[in-house]
């Protein structure tokens, strides 16, 4: 009888382990798979922009698998304050240009600041190449508008006064009625160009999130010191820099014993170097509302949850309807935001509770309904999937429907 015992627990510990070892990153991909893994030095943000959408995804997915089966890749690029860019843009488009070690002074000596909205924006790519441009020139443009509404409401008016009888107005003059009944909202933004220091494919790998965002923590810290309240303050980070928002939210809590307002993450991405003694990366309870967007989830982005609610336009995949490659993938999340910051399209991406698209679509978009972006419930929680056009504007603006109440969680299409 004890040597059946013995037999039978030998048994199950080589199935204990056999099942251990299919959990191993070294099953994710084979023997070849692993030997075709570019190094970091030859990757580019500019070969990732033209090369398929699918190849560029499934060199990411290499990238990120190897690293956590060698877990050799420590982060430690931290930028020097003095080099990261930082814009305060005015009301009129003017920019005042300042360093991270010195915006809060400038930021704080112009006129009116802090007594409205304050946005801050972390660049995550560096914007030399039209896609990332577009992106984050569209979200300027698009706060411009939203602290700008009575302008633009007149300049709506002046254009409608102007044109002939007889002229077809277009979808974007169509567009400008909206601008009658936009809520004016004013507000400062501010955009932290950490983006513009990785210039280079290594240095976007290997950056210490929880460095870097500490050192922005502090920045935070003195905003508030000098009297800005932290309840305006409304932080939105693009692919890396999501995670480094998180962190500095973090900082800014351990130094205050208060969280941010909110933290926004437009399509966070994958962490290839990571200490393995610390748990980094953007997460709910890095401030008192944490609202993602998940745009490239196979791609260059995460698709693990990192926020109070999750966002999946068209589910969990590699991209999204019109993308053509992993960097146009990753800002779609920067655009459809900048979408529904512009006055009158706030409501543009109607989403609901879902596990996943196919459950989406078996559902005709029923459930319980949220809006995508800046008018996203601070009392959101949960995943939640819709649908999006492949061309500007991207929301369908589907019409209210009904309301089903029921909680899953997503699943990989």
């Amino acid at each position: 009888i004890m040597s059946l015992r013995l037999c039978l627990l030998a048994c199950l510990v080589a199935v204990a382990c056999a099942s251990k070892d299919q959990l191993k990153p070294s099953n994710w991909l084979s023997a070849s798979e692993l030997e075709s893994v570019p190094s970091l030095n030859d990757v580019s943000f500019e070969r990732l922009e033209n090369m398929p959408l699918q190849k560029g995804a499934q060199i990411m997915e290499k990238l990120y698998h190897i690293a956590h089966i060698k877990q050799s890749l420590t982060p430690n690029f931290v930028p020097s304050a003095s080099n990261i860019p930082v814009w305060i843009v005015k009301s009129n488009g003017d920019r005042v240009e300042a360093k991270l070690n010195n915006y809060v002074e400038k930021a704080t000596s112009q006129r009116g600041f802090g007594e409205d909205e304050v946005t801050i924006v972390l660049t995550g790519l560096p914007q030399n190449t039209p896609t990332t441009k577009k992106a984050m020139n569209q979200l300027e443009q698009a706060y411009l508008q939203r602290y700008n509404v009575q302008n633009q409401q007149k300049n709506a008016q002046i254009a409608r006064q102007q044109r002939n009888q007889d002229y077809d107005a277009t979808s974007s003059e169509e567009t400008g009625e909206e601008w009658k009944s936009a809520k004016t909202t004013a507000g400062n933004l501010i955009i932290i160009d950490l983006g513009a220091t990785l210039t280079n494919f290594k240095r976007y790998a290997m950056l210490d999130v929880a460095g870097t965002g500490a050192m922005i923590g502090h920045t935070l810290v003195d905003l508030t010191n000098k009297g800005v309240p932290r309840e305006i303050i409304h932080m939105i980070g693009q692919g890396i820099a999501a995670h480094v928002a998180g962190a500095a939210g973090q900082e800014f809590a351990m130094h205050t014993g208060n969280k941010l307002r909110r933290i926004t993450g437009l399509d966070p991405a994958k962490l290839l170097a990571k200490r393995r003694d610390n748990l980094v990366g953007l997460s709910r309870g890095d401030a008192d509302f944490v609202d993602v967007i998940h745009t490239s989830s196979l791609g260059m982005g995460t698709p693990q949850r990192c926020g109070d609610v999750d966002f999946y336009p068209n589910g969990v995949s590699q991209s999204v309807p019109g993308a053509e490659n992993v960097i146009e993938a990753a800002v779609r999340a920067t655009r459809y935001f900048a979408e529904s910051v512009r006055p009158g399209g706030e409501r543009n991406f109607p989403a609901v509770i879902a596990n996943s698209l196919k459950q989406y679509k078996e559902n005709n978009g029923f459930g319980m309904r949220a809006y995508m972006g800046i008018n996203a419930d601070y009392d959101l929680q949960g995943d939640y999937i819709l649908e999006v056009n492949e061309k500007s504007p991207f929301g369908k603006r589907a019409a209210a429907q009904k309301q089903i109440n029921y909680h899953s969680a997503h699943q990989q299409n």
